[in-house]
């Protein structure tokens, strides 16, 4: 299984820079799956659903988001129309949206979990160390193939999920590229293609 993962994409000129770029990723990677975070699409605060049908169009399957998804207020009704817009999971289970999604496409599964760190984090949210387990369990049912959008802002944070989940998923994914050059890559069956940060209408590998 091949994966494409971009994020963050930022504002205008990081959809554009989807949107022309798509095409020739695919044809490059022939990835199975794309999954996309679009938490700053609007501006660099959230995303409308106007903007995620933007980037829908662009061929992704699942769009990841995190500390900003809440800045656009029109989103907040529109998790229940668009399973494939989630938010990271350990948000309050009181807000709009769920935290996982299995995806499918050339016969085969994908779970992607959205999860977000607590350290430096303006957001109120739960220890996902510590409420991961049960999702990973009930995506377990439908797939093996597990990928992780970890939003969080420090290094060390970044660092110890993907230890903790070693083995545990197929892969953990970082926004920010503090730790790029560190980060683990968890294969099972899943090829991870990575393209870390699209901004200014260009793609930083």
């Amino acid at each position: 299984m091949r994966i494409l993962f971009l994020g963050d994409v930022v504002a205008e000129y990081g959809r554009e820079a989807v949107r022309d770029g798509m095409p020739r990723l695919i044809e490059e990677f022939a990835p199975d799956f794309i999954v996309v975070n679009g938490e700053n699409v609007a501006g660099g605060n959230g995303i409308t659903p106007k903007l995620a049908y933007d980037i829908f169009r662009a061929k992704v399957d699942v769009i990841t988001l995190g500390d900003h998804c809440w800045d656009q207020r029109e989103i907040m009704s529109f998790f229940a129309e668009e399973p494939r817009l989630i938010r990271p999971f350990n948000f309050p289970g009181t807000c709009p949206g769920k935290g996982f999604i299995v995806v499918t496409g050339n016969g085969k599964k994908l779970g992607v979990v959205n999860a977000m760190g607590r350290t430096f984090m303006k957001a109120d949210v739960d220890n996902p160390f510590l409420l991961i387990d049960p999702i990973l369990d009930e995506i377990r049912k439908e797939t093996k193939t597990i990928l992780v959008d970890f939003h969080a802002e420090t290094t060390s944070e970044k660092i110890a999920f993907g230890h903790a989940f070693d083995g545990k998923v197929s892969a953990v994914v970082v926004l920010i590229p503090t730790c790029r050059r560190r980060m683990r890559r968890f294969w099972r069956e899943a090829r991870l293609i990575l393209r870390m940060w699209v901004f200014a209408g260009r793609t930083i590998r």
